[in-house]
């Protein structure tokens, strides 16, 4: 096997606060078979979730991962991460000094996938609806800074914020931005099922079975118009149920490409096998894990409590064991390769200490053991989750100052009771939706949060995250961004517990598979070509 190591560019500290216009380019692709693509994600409906790729609604990594072939955006997050490109505008910026009016211009000639004509109208129409919606993911609080949009003529589109924000334009390039066609998407209701319809560089046909995709098929959109080259002509993305099934799909020849989620152990296997028609690819991550409290819950709602899990778990112990190289001890909600990031939580915690949790809790007059259950989901996240929690049980239990029982639970079951506030503690991952650190903090701690916390801050939410977004310069930005991380370890609504590399692994004769995934764990799906094997 032959091993490839993508080492990306750091993630950018500034964002320029004007962007230039970028010329557009028709896609080319190579014909032949479709290049079929493994992952682990599951996409169902159901009744709590019945439109799992509709913009307004989408809000995880995998069903994203499908909106971004076949729903255009005005900016796109290009290649090795860096400042978001425009993509259907032509040239996009902010255009009064207070970075509160940002304006775009778009591409002359857009059309949908089905030859309608996209005009500045039908932006308007995709970003109110996603605003007007405002679905339980919590998906639409990315747009909160939108006061209204405007539109003159056909292709001018102009965003008035309600304050400054830096970060504007990479919200501009999420899937809840996308452009949909108002003749196919309800502006006051979410488009129930798995179609989509878009500009994007694909069109997708789903194959269902049992409310599930079971292949996703998308195929090269010849009305798309955009900055990216789609190397291919069809990918077919196929579910498994677990990743050894989607592992020895690869290695006969069943399956392409090998994507999210893998094993610690495949990993481990591909990265020292020599010889062989497998390569894999390594790049520095972006994605994290962390546990998060309901605050009000009474296990959890005195700090004091959350903050002696904070003293007690072994973050080292826990990567070392589950995930070695794979992954990194984190003490921060930001990555320690984002601009911005602090080590809070080492800073406040040092190293693991039971003498000080006890300490923490006894101050607080509360008896041990504190009696917790750890949720976290089975399916969503790979399976070494289950052995990760295995091990955050093992040592709260053997500080003796807490009771600690694991419950495991399927995504599409684990969600709808998350967002219901059935759980007082739940694991859950983060890719981020574009490499800032507000990404790793507004999310969690503005108004309308995603995970629907009671937790709120208003020092953090008035004051910090408003005064963060005025700086183009983030690096500048970074002393209110370390006061919003120092609140975080201290009043403990969210434990940061590692920081991971991603992986994506690929046959021999597929080219651009160092591509077609970022440290986001974005798929990119037109990166991918067929050459020669061997």
């Amino acid at each position: 096997m032959n091993r490839k190591t993508l080492v990306l560019p750091a993630v950018v500290g500034l964002l320029a606060p004007v962007l230039a216009a970028c010329g557009g380019s028709d896609s080319g692709g190579s014909s032949g078979d479709a290049i079929v693509v493994g992952t682990t994600d599951r996409f169902t409906t159901s009744k709590d979730a019945p439109a799992p790729f509709d913009p307004a609604y989408a809000y995880d990594v995998g069903t994203w991962n499908v909106l971004r072939q076949t729903v255009q955006t005005l900016m796109i997050q290009p290649r090795g991460d860096g400042a978001p490109e425009p993509e259907a505008a032509e040239k996009c910026g902010f255009s009064d000094s207070g970075n509160e009016r940002y304006s775009c211009t778009l591409r002359e000639g857009l059309k949908f996938s089905n030859g309608d004509p996209i005009t500045a109208k039908d932006v308007k129409f995709s970003i109110d609806r996603a605003r007007a919606i405002k679905a339980d993911s919590g998906v639409f609080a990315l747009l909160s800074t939108i006061d209204t949009v405007e539109t003159q003529g056909d292709r001018e589109v102009i965003f008035h914020l309600k304050s400054a924000d830096a970060t504007f334009p990479f919200k501009l390039s999420t899937p809840v931005a996308g452009i949909v066609n108002p003749k196919d998407y309800d502006k006051g209701k979410l488009r129930d099922g798995f179609s989509v319809d878009g500009s994007g560089p694909y069109t997708l046909e789903s194959e269902v079975k049992d409310d599930a995709v079971v292949k996703a098929v998308f195929t090269k959109n010849p009305n798309y118009k955009g900055l990216l080259k789609v190397k291919n002509s069809k990918v077919e993305m196929r579910s498994f149920q677990d990743a050894d099934a989607m592992g020895t799909a690869l290695e006969k020849g069943d399956i392409d490409v090998m994507t999210r989620s893998m094993t610690p152990e495949q990993i481990n296997k591909l990265a020292t096998a020599a010889g062989g028609n497998i390569n894999l690819n390594e790049m520095a991550g972006l994605e994290i894990r962390y546990l998060a409290f309901n605050t009000n819950a009474p296990s959890v709602k005195e700090k004091a409590v959350r903050q002696a899990m904070a003293q007690v778990v072994d973050r080292g112990e826990l990567v070392a064991k589950v995930y070695g190289t794979q992954a990194q001890p984190l003490y921060s909600m930001v990555p320690a390769t984002i601009t911005g990031h602090a080590n809070a939580f080492f800073n406040k915690y040092g190293d693991p200490s039971v003498s000080r949790a006890r300490t923490v809790l006894n101050k607080a007059g509360i008896t041990s053991p504190v009696k917790l259950t750890l949720h976290y989901t089975t399916d969503h996240y790979g399976s070494a989750t289950k052995q990760e929690f295995e091990i955050l049980k093992k040592q709260l239990d053997a500080s003796g100052l807490f009771d600690v029982t694991i419950q495991g639970t399927a995504w599409d079951k684990f969600v709808p009771a998350e967002r219901a506030g059935d759980y007082d503690v739940w694991g859950m991952g983060w890719f981020p939706d574009f490499p800032d650190a507000d990404n790793y903090l507004a999310p969690f701690l503005d108004k309308d949060n995603f995970l629907k916390s009671p937790y709120s801050n208003s020092n953090i939410i008035n004051n910090l995250i408003p005064a963060s977004r005025r700086e183009a310069d983030r690096l500048t930005a970074s002393k209110n961004l370390t006061a919003i991380q120092d609140i975080v370890a201290d009043d403990v609504p969210l434990l940061p517990l590692w920081q991971g590399k991603q992986y994506i692994a690929a046959r021999d004769d597929i080219t651009g598979s160092e591509w077609a995934l970022t440290s986001s764990s974005t798929l990119q799906l037109w990166e991918l070509g067929r050459g020669v094997s061997g």
